[in-house]
């Protein structure tokens, strides 16, 4: 019997052949962690008796989730995650510098095949590059800092086909949704979602990372992406499955037959099509994150918003993913657009997602977000109703002040890019 793509990179770093349900003892490539986590792992880490990591160059520190500091406990902890690196020489990226997931792509911490785990469960955004990538509590991290070695157990593997080419106006967010919508909340606990399919040749690295990044909303141990049509600036190796290997289910979707998809209050499989929400009022608009933060999602918001306001009474925050994004965005006259529109731009980071810092809505307000999550209190106020959309619908329902599908006021996106 052949193997999935799960099932060859944990046979490599075990260093012997691994099958779905085998407890294997790996090594990793990398291990990642956020203010969130950093500071108990670095406690942790202290009282398992190290000193060093096990490697300094792979072991990556990343302050997003409060960043600026927003009080005087958090920026202690931002200290000690200072002190440590460089103490140890270990790598860090300091406030402003961006989300965990999209540094660890931008900055090449991450490679095709790789092993890499982070303190922090969207780690499975690295699947959109053919690595296996997922997230461990704190003093599991602190154990992998110590070692460079985990323990786990094979993932079994889903495979989602995705086919055919996505219509004008259908984005990576409208066809992830459409999966969590099929799947459901908890479909893949435990499990790999590999994807493979003809749409592939028209994702980019931003979509297949929009795609991966919502494994753990699926209850996935990670998420996936074939890498024979991804276009990276290096030379890698691709990582597909073997023809026979076996998966616990095979999903097929057609690509090409999706409308623009929202998910509804609480829940982030609570799926329909905009059609069924269209004209519900909203208070704030919402365009960031690790799912849909990327210059390419800003452009697109640009796009819709350029040469017009927003509407009366709507508030739209934007957090860019990077500083890199963010500069890319000035540059090229993006941040301009979005600014005379209306829009607030907050530091690169993850505050207004997880409700940690900046950007949290009152009550009964409702809320139009490219986020992952809408489980209550995700933005810090759990009385407050979160909509989920592509960048897309959230700009163009920001003009209207009601969810609006952005091909009703003549917003036309077309695929320039086909990977070979």
């Amino acid at each position: 019997m052949g193997q999935t793509i799960t099932e060859k990179i944990l046979s490599t770093h075990a260093g012997h052949d691994v099958k779905a349900g085998d407890l294997a003892i790996v090594n990793v490539d990398a291990a990642m962690a956020s203010d969130t986590t950093a500071p108990l792992a670095l406690k942790a880490f202290k009282e398992m008796g190290g000193v060093n990591p096990w490697n300094p160059e792979k072991t990556i520190f990343v302050i997003d989730h409060a960043s600026p500091a927003p009080n005087e406990r958090i920026a202690n902890l931002h200290k000690q995650m200072r002190e440590f690196a460089m103490s140890t020489d270990s790598i860090l990226y300091d406030e402003g510098s961006g989300i965990c997931h999209q540094i660890m792509v931008e900055e090449e911490h991450v490679k095709p095949g790789q092993l890499i785990i982070g303190a922090d469960s969207h780690t499975v955004t690295y699947g959109a590059l053919g690595a296996f990538s997922t997230g461990v509590g704190s003093t599991d991290l602190a154990a992998i800092m110590l070692t460079g070695k985990t323990w786990l157990k094979v993932p079994e593997s889903i495979k989602i086909i995705l086919n055919g080419k996505p219509n004008s106006g259908i984005s990576a967010k409208d066809i992830i949704l459409d999966v969590v919508g099929k799947i459901g909340l908890n479909g893949a606990t435990y499990k790999t979602l590999e994807y493979s399919g003809s749409t592939l040749k028209y994702l980019t690295l931003g979509d297949r990372m929009t795609i991966a990044n919502m494994a753990v909303e699926m209850g996935g141990k990670a998420g996936i992406f074939e890498t024979s049509s991804l276009e990276l600036p290096y030379n890698f190796e691709p990582v597909l499955p073997d023809s026979d290997a076996e998966y616990i289910k095979t999903v097929t979707i057609d690509v090409s037959s999706i409308r623009p998809k929202i998910a509804k209050p609480h829940s982030p499989d609570n799926i329909c099509d905009i059609d069924d929400v269209i004209g519900t009022k909203i208070d704030m608009a919402f365009i960031g994150t690790c799912t849909n933060g990327r210059l390419e999602d800003l452009q697109l918001a640009a796009s819709i918003l350029k040469g017009k306001q927003l509407a009366s009474g709507i508030r739209m925050l934007i957090t860019p993913a990077s500083r890199n994004i963010l500069n890319q965005a000035m540059a090229d006259g993006t941040m301009n657009i979005l600014s005379e529109a209306g829009a607030t731009f907050i530091p690169p980071g993850c505050g207004p997602c997880v409700g940690t810092h900046l950007g949290v809505p009152g009550n009964d307000e409702v809320i139009l977000s490219t986020a992952n999550r809408n489980f209550p209190g995700r933005m810090g106020n759990p009385n407050s109703h979160i909509y989920l959309a592509s960048p897309a619908v959230v700009a163009a329902s920001a003009l209207s002040g009601v969810i609006t599908d952005p091909a009703s006021i003549g917003h036309v996106e077309t695929r320039k890019k086909v990977n070979k």
